[in-house]
């Protein structure tokens, strides 16, 4: 039989659990700081929204010491610099540019932290740092961008929904013609819940590239892409593929309007949807595209 301390020890840790609350095994102080002695303590980490977040009074001395606080031992102090982080992004984000790959190190280090709180704040930091900085971060991005993607994979529902946010703003942020190529690498990973993921993202940036950009990317790769997610594991890469392709065919007879009546094929259907698909794809990969297109492109007959 277990002591009664026990039980109520792990009673409390279950509330705990339940209700996305952290714990830390030492006590602390009021200001997050961990004292010694044999008493049990409970720090309560608030998650702040973006726009509940204000500026900052002493920008410099906030900078000096943004790297030691994220890199500190103390996982509130590292919580509240992050914080700090994100009001640097939002309110002064050029004073936080000359630092901002010794930021991304320490933030990547935080985003792999298994505290869920800290890992929570961090992910909260990278989809307000992704609004702020935009493309200025795309250098940066990789070791972001696996961390997130893994998050978002887990079964920790809040860290799951927090890192989903961020994929969001990161895809309505960042160029989708930078961001494209760094997503293409994860379609492929041998995790199916990563490329789930990523399918998402990339089904989600490509409308963004408008008719033009699609056209310079190649929409012969991108339907090559999409046909690819149609047969994965997972129903999300699967929609996120369908979705792409609905969009890549609008595209594709869109364009076709504008094109020169000197360049339009004699044959109507040498110009067509399914000749393009055929043209592009594999027989059954384009039978395929042709079946999803096709039947969501049908209108449906309500009774006989």
């Amino acid at each position: 039989m277990k002591p009664i301390s026990e039980i109520a020890n792990e009673n409390t840790e279950e509330w705990h659990r339940k209700n996305d609350v952290p714990l830390v095994s030492a006590p602390a102080t009021e200001n997050g700081a961990a004292k010694s002695g044999n008493e049990a303590g409970i720090v309560e980490i608030e998650y702040i929204d973006s726009e509940d977040l204000n500026g900052l009074e002493d920008v410099d001395m906030t900078l000096k010491t943004i790297l030691t606080g994220l890199d500190s031992k103390d996982w509130v102090l590292v919580c509240e610099t992050l914080n700090n982080v994100r009001r640097l992004s939002l309110f002064h984000k050029e004073a936080m540019l000359e630092m901002m790959g010794d930021v991304i190190t320490l933030l990547v280090k935080s985003l792999k932290n298994p505290r869920s709180a800290l890992c929570k704040t961090a992910i909260m930091t990278s989809a307000d740092m992704f609004h702020a900085y935009n493309d200025q971060l795309i250098d940066y991005l990789d070791p972001m961008l696996v961390q997130l993607l893994l998050k978002a994979s887990q079964d920790k529902k809040f860290v799951c929904e927090a890192a989903e946010r961020a994929l969001i703003s990161m895809t309505t942020w960042v160029s989708p013609s930078l961001l494209l190529p760094k997503l293409q690498p994860y379609l492929k990973n041998r995790n199916p819940r990563i490329r789930a993921k990523a399918s998402m993202c990339f089904s989600r940036s490509v409308p963004r590239l408008g008719i033009e950009g699609i056209k310079a990317y190649g929409i012969d790769n991108l339907i090559q892409t999409a046909a690819s997610q149609l047969s994965d594991q997972l129903p999300e890469s699967r929609e996120a593929a369908r979705t792409l392709l609905l969009e890549l065919q609008s595209v594709y007879e869109r364009s076709l309007e504008f094109t020169p009546s000197t360049t339009v094929p004699d044959s109507p259907e040498m110009g067509s949807w399914e000749h393009f698909c055929q043209s592009k794809l594999s027989p059954i990969n384009a039978q395929a595209v042709l079946r999803v297109t096709n039947i969501t492109r049908e209108p449906l007959v309500i009774g006989s």
